[in-house]
């Protein structure tokens, strides 16, 4: 984890990526996080026993086998939303194979894998991934990286893939090539437009500006409906409470403070209090102006 932490935290790009951990997963674990996160790359480290599926936890904390067609089902229900699927463990081409007729992209093991082995695979796909590299460039880099710590191993890692292009960036920023298609997400809307020759490059800036307002704002809220599960907002306490919360949540989170920063610099708090619906959002936006101030922004 640290050295995943690591590769993305160096990443010219850090600042679009989230990294969430849950260790000694059990079942019901693995479901909810997949619903509450909605994550593009999915990476799972632990042990694999070939055809009898790769081992979680039951809720008394011991050792749970799900078999592969039972996981390929669950990646089924996310085929919309994973991009990537890395099974770090021990004989895990078997799974990496049926969860492929779902997720375009997955990486399993041939055999067994050793730790030194999975580590050094893991530091270069995803400083690969990170500098913009896809899916496909970035498995050869794990691969290479083995190979350069003279492991015998660089051939145990297998990759099924339909779009050797695709990367990690593909859907979320605009390309900078001014001329051509361009497709710009804002909020839930999604519009295409034409651009023919030289564009003037402040409405360009403007639209990135507002979809990370957007995108900030989606977060945000995002957040507050995690916490009124399980926190009651029906009183002022209550609301006081998510919005403390959540403004914790986004602290103690460089790179989604960041985010939060730089949609604020672009848009302002009122803009960002337009696109939330929640009882508590007034209260963020409270916390959010003096949190700005506070920052000096």
């Amino acid at each position: 984890m640290r050295e995943i932490q690591l590769a993305l935290e160096r990443s010219r790009s850090r600042e679009q990526f989230e990294l969430i951990s849950r260790g000694a997963v059990r079942i019901d674990d693995l479901r909810r996080t997949l619903l509450d996160h909605e994550p593009q790359v999915v990476h799972f480290s632990g042990h694999g026993t070939g055809t009898d599926g790769i081992v979680l936890e039951n809720n008394a904390g011991e050792a749970q086998l799900v078999s592969t067609e039972s996981l390929s089902k669950l990646f089924e229900l996310f085929k919309d939303k994973i991009e990537c699927v890395l099974l770090n463990a021990c004989y895990s081409e078997i799974q990496a194979e049926t969860i492929h007729h779902h997720i375009d992209c997955v990486i399993g093991m041939e055999r067994a894998v050793t730790d030194k082995a999975a580590i050094n695979f893991s530091l270069a796909f995803y400083d690969a991934l990170g500098a913009g590299r896809s899916y496909a460039e970035s498995f050869q880099f794990g691969c290479n990286n083995i190979d350069l710590h003279s492991i015998p191993e660089s051939s145990t890692p297998k990759i099924k893939i339909r779009n050797n292009s695709k990367t990690l960036f593909s859907n979320k920023q605009p390309k900078s090539n001014m001329t051509g298609n361009r497709n710009i997400h804002i909020g839930t809307g999604n519009y295409n437009e034409r651009i023919e020759g030289d564009y003037i490059q402040g409405n360009y800036y403007a639209a990135s500006k507002q979809q990370d307002l957007a995108e900030a704002a989606a977060e945000i809220q995002k957040l507050l409906e995690q916490l009124s599960k399980t926190i009651p907002t029906d009183t002022t306490l209550g609301k006081m409470q998510v919005a403390a919360e959540t403004i914790k949540a986004i602290e103690n989170n460089p790179m989604r403070a960041e985010r939060v920063t730089s949609a604020l610099k672009a848009g302002g708090v009122q803009a960002l209090a337009q696109l939330l619906n929640h009882p508590a959002a007034s209260f963020v936006i409270g916390a959010l102006e003096d949190w700005q101030k506070t920052k000096g922004s």
